[in-house]
């Protein structure tokens, strides 16, 4: 009989953002000011992979920017507003067949 081996250290997270939840903490902590271009966003923010999904998969902010087809934002809620529909088309495709057929591979 085999017990699963305790958990080693507090590092993980009680809980997994993705979407606009995940991409709150690099507006937080960016040195960026509204208004301002998605240039600006992605340069600021470092293009960052967002989470879409609890599986962990992620698109970079300048894809999800170019998908909101959009040039300027003049508050942080415009963008966040902007890019939710994008995160969840994101999260409602799966993230392409690709990543279903990586999901489907036992490696």
């Amino acid at each position: 009989m085999a017990v699963r081996p305790p958990q080693q250290g507090d590092d993980e997270p009680d809980s997994l953002e993705f979407g606009i939840a995940a991409l709150t903490p690099y507006l937080s902590e960016a040195n960026l000011t509204f208004p301002a271009t998605t240039d600006e966003i992605v340069r600021a923010l470092g293009d960052p992979a967002i989470p879409y999904d609890a599986n962990g998969n992620a698109v970079a902010l300048s894809e999800a920017l170019a998908a909101v087809n959009r040039k300027q934002f003049d508050t942080q809620r415009e963008l966040l507003d902007a890019l939710h529909p994008v995160l969840e088309e994101y999260r409602a495709s799966g993230g392409g067949l690709f990543s279903q057929l990586r999901a489907l591979l036992p490696f």
